[in-house]
């Protein structure tokens, strides 16, 4: 056995081990559980939700072959490497937060209300259970996300513009409406 074989497994066994994590399936956002709603310390409650990293694919080069070097620095044997696809970071994974409606207002019949005002605007399907379950959490995505907002978590501006939680006279005059 040659001097060099270990080596190169050591090399290869990196990158056979960073092709094969990169095989396991995405979690989507709808398989995280959201993160628990916040009190601050003025009574408003806000959400908190992971945002993932966003990665794409570029040319670059993978070494294969570790450079041989002699005790006195000569190169024996240039190092090898291949052409291929490489992933590059677009977006770190982040936190959101954003104000949402406290715990103590999610009662049953305040998320049927929002289900059955989201099936007025076409984004539920399902019936008004008063459950906040995966296809509730869905039709809440979808509507956010069109405003700018990728969550399943209800925020209290959607709940405003859904006409489920009262807005403040001071909110409409400070903005000139």
């Amino acid at each position: 056995m040659s001097p060099t074989l270990p080596r190169r497994r050591a090399v290869c066994l990196p990158v056979l081990l960073a092709l094969l994590a990169a095989c396991t399936a995405p979690q989507t956002a709808d398989e995280e559980a959201p993160l628990p709603t916040e009190r601050a310390a003025d009574g408003s409650c806000w959400a908190r939700e992971h945002v993932p990293a966003i990665y794409e694919q570029v040319a670059g080069e993978v070494l294969v072959v570790q450079a041989e070097i002699a005790e006195d620095g000569t190169v024996l044997r240039a190092p090898i490497y291949r052409r291929t696809q490489v992933p590059k970071l677009v977006r770190p994974r982040g936190e959101l937060r954003f104000e949402a409606p406290c715990p103590a207002q999610m009662t049953p019949e305040f998320i049927a209300s929002v289900q059955r005002a989201l099936a007025a605007r076409g984004e539920f399907a399902g019936a008004a259970s008063g459950e906040m379950d995966a296809p509730t959490r869905a039709a809440i995505r979808r509507y956010q996300s069109a405003r700018g907002l990728d969550s399943g978590q209800l925020s209290l501006e959607t709940a405003k513009a859904l006409g489920l939680v009262a807005v403040d006279l001071s909110e409409i005059e400070d903005s000139g409406i």
